[in-house]
């Protein structure tokens, strides 16, 4: 197993990402500049749990828009099956591919986690907004689904 993953905080820069996108394009942080971004790292795409949150940001997905901010999903699925992961959910927000898990790692996002009473090494289920500079505004590591968009609401002020 590794050693204990990046915890980033409030504040601190944004680690560097460059990713490829579900129905083509990449993403890098760059990218970012100028609007706020929440990225969500999500374990698997078309598994129940993180299909109970990708569809609660489709559902609120407005919410974010008319807030400024671009909505980014990211795990370690290939594109194909981000595609088909939109396609089945009508998702309105871009999915980016992380196989080799190194943006996970930088964000922290990835490590070692208790599943089912035993350890593993996978993503950790975690989101972060990044302001329009490209800094921390938000950070939640282990987030607990069904109040994903409530934590949301109360700290970014939605």
């Amino acid at each position: 197993m590794t050693s204990a993953p990046v915890k980033l905080a409030v504040g601190d820069a944004a680690p560097a990402l460059d990713l490829p996108l579900a129905g083509g394009g990449r993403v890098t942080l760059e990218d970012l500049a100028g609007a706020p971004a929440l990225l969500w790292f999500y374990p698997a795409a078309n598994t129940s749990l993180c299909t109970k949150q990708a569809c609660d940001l489709r559902d609120n997905h407005q919410m974010f828009v008319d807030a400024g901010y671009r909505v980014i999903g990211v795990s370690p699925d290939p594109v194909p099956e981000l595609d088909r992961f939109i396609a089945e959910q009508d998702l309105p927000y871009d999915l980016a591919s992380d196989e080799s898990h190194a943006v996970m790692a930088a964000y922290g996002a990835w490590g070692e986690k208790n599943m089912y009473g035993k350890l593993v090494e996978g993503v950790i289920r975690s989101t972060f907004a990044i302001d329009a500079e490209g800094r921390i505004e938000f950070a939640k590591y282990r987030v607990g689904t069904p109040k994903h968009i409530a934590l949301l609401q109360e700290k970014l002020g939605l």
